[in-house]
């Protein structure tokens, strides 16, 4: 009687168990429906309070969990019968070219090593089969905690930057490549005033800590001061915007965006001359802030320096020379004189203002891209977002490493801080916008849908904590900015 080779009986054995699997998977697919019907049936006969949609959306999500969770049984029954085989491939090679059995200990050794191999190709199929699933809960939880209050419709081009005034009345601020900067009620939505002095792309704006005055930064490489005088509207009733519909995911084309007159922007009081104008800089200027008090600004600029001026005779008083690449932001500490700069160079720096005699900088090198903006939060702290998909939290007095760093899936554009309640808003080239608190925590992701949210990128994100309808501003290339309401204390008890 012949004997059957190691191959052929190999060949045979992994025929069977490819019978064996498929067999079983077939029972899985076969048997779905019947288990659907029968949770609908057992779901459909026990009183509950729950919404009939929202009872068929929880159903699918369970049906969900268990064809994954089944999946991975059969999953793991294959990986055991392949450790099973391995063992005995090992032990047949031992015979045949050692001509003596492997010893225990050695076989123990090298099915250790097979076996961590598969346990950790498990554990990394499990969650990335159960994290689709968890996405689903945790943006249903982040819906009724994020909500969209109000859109501010009416820039021609993408808009770059969006602040909140410090003093009454309260209005909000955005910086737009249309070469203008509007001011809008915040509970309306109504233009208020455009400022168009500049001739260049308007890239930054910042509101005076004591006066109705606004500070901008252009691409016609120089930074204004203007005065505005506004008056708020009425606020009128407004539709609800807070009715999601079922995909959460849905593209746009740029026909989709809206129109750039959509809120008569062209109607509003018109700023055209400057207080000040601010002219050093030999690039773009990128960005501009006071610093505390108002007596001072400093300015950022794509000819790699930082400016400091005086502000009632437009005096250069210093120039902070340093970066290697062009700088992306600029931003000062709310009550200290402090400046902190980022740069295309991967780094950004701290300049100390306090000592009129000393100007000491520190340099924090911790990204592998360019540092879209550092931002200061409350104590010693500095968060820096950047094109390299991280988020990291600096305490000033270490620089050797950060404290926490959030990853990301999406490079990380100008960030701001909640200092009141520590939570970082991130605004990510993929549309998204997500929460996070100081430690490296994700609290909710922004709802972005077919009826609202960004469809392009988002530039800057700017907290207004004190603000009982919107306590936080997003804008971007889309040409809108979106005023949300986030219930903080439901966000964090969630956490």
């Amino acid at each position: 009687m012949p004997i059957e080779s190691g191959s052929c009986a190999s060949a045979r054995q992994a025929k069977q168990k490819r019978k064996s699997h498929s067999l079983s998977i077939r029972r899985t697919n076969s048997s779905e429906q019947e288990r659907a019907g029968l949770h609908r049936d057992m779901l459909e006969g026990q009183d509950s309070k729950l919404p009939s949609s929202v009872r068929n959306t929880l159903l699918e999500l369970f049906g969900q969990i268990e064809r994954e969770f089944e999946n991975l049984y059969i999953e793991n029954l294959e990986l055991r019968r392949e450790i099973d085989t391995l063992n005995e491939r090992l032990a047949a090679e031992g015979q045949t070219v050692d001509g003596a059995e492997l010893s225990k200990g050695q076989l123990k050794t090298k099915a250790s090593h097979s076996t961590s191999q598969l346990s950790q190709k498990l554990k990394t199929t499990y969650k990335a089969s159960t994290s689709k699933i968890v996405s689903s809960f945790k943006t249903t939880t982040s819906r009724a905690i994020c909500q969209l209050v109000k859109e501010y419709i009416g820039h021609r081009d993408g808009i770059w930057d969006v602040s909140v005034a410090k003093t009454q009345p309260v209005v909000l601020g955005t910086a737009s490549a249309d070469h203008t900067a509007l001011l809008w009620s915040i509970e309306t939505g109504k233009c208020l005033a455009k400022y168009v002095g500049h001739v260049g792309s308007v890239n930054s704006i910042k509101f005076h800590p004591t006066e109705q005055v606004a500070l901008t930064a252009s691409g016609d490489q120089t930074a204004h001061i203007w005065r505005y005088i506004v008056q708020l509207p009425t606020p009128q009733p407004t539709a609800d915007c807070n009715q999601m519909s079922g995909e959460d995911e849905v593209e746009f084309s740029d026909k989709d965006e809206p129109d750039g007159d959509g809120d008569g922007s062209s109607d509003c009081p018109t700023v055209r001359a400057p207080l000040t104008s601010l002219k050093s800089h030999q690039g773009v200027v990128i960005a501009a802030d006071w610093l505390v008090g108002g007596k001072q600004a400093v300015t950022a600029s794509w000819d790699r320096t930082a400016n400091l001026y005086d502000v009632e005779t437009s005096e250069l008083v210093h120039s902070l020379t340093g970066h290697d690449q062009e700088l992306t932001h600029c931003c000062t500490h709310p009550t200290q004189r402090l400046v902190v700069t980022s740069s295309r160079d991967t780094t950004f720096r701290l300049w100390d203002f306090r000592d009129p005699s000393i100007h000491s900088v520190n340099v924090f090198q911790g990204h592998t891209d360019t540092v879209t903006s550092a931002v200061f939060t409350v104590g010693d702290n500095v968060v820096s977002g950047s094109d390299d998909r991280t988020v990291k939290v600096w305490d000033l007095k270490n620089m050797r490493s950060p404290i926490a760093t959030i990853r990301t899936d999406s490079a990380v554009n100008r960030i701001n801080v909640c200092v009141g309640q520590r939570i970082i808003a991130l605004p990510h080239d993929n549309r998204q916008v997500r929460l996070f608190d100081m430690s490296g925590v994700r609290l909710a992701r922004l709802p972005r849908s077919n009826r609202q949210g960004h469809r392009r990128m988002v530039c800057c994100s700017a907290w207004s904590e004190d603000h009982p309808i919107c306590n936080l501003f997003t804008c971007g290339f889309d040409r809108q900015a979106i005023g949300w309401n986030i219930n903080i204390p439901a966000l964090l008890q969630e956490k």
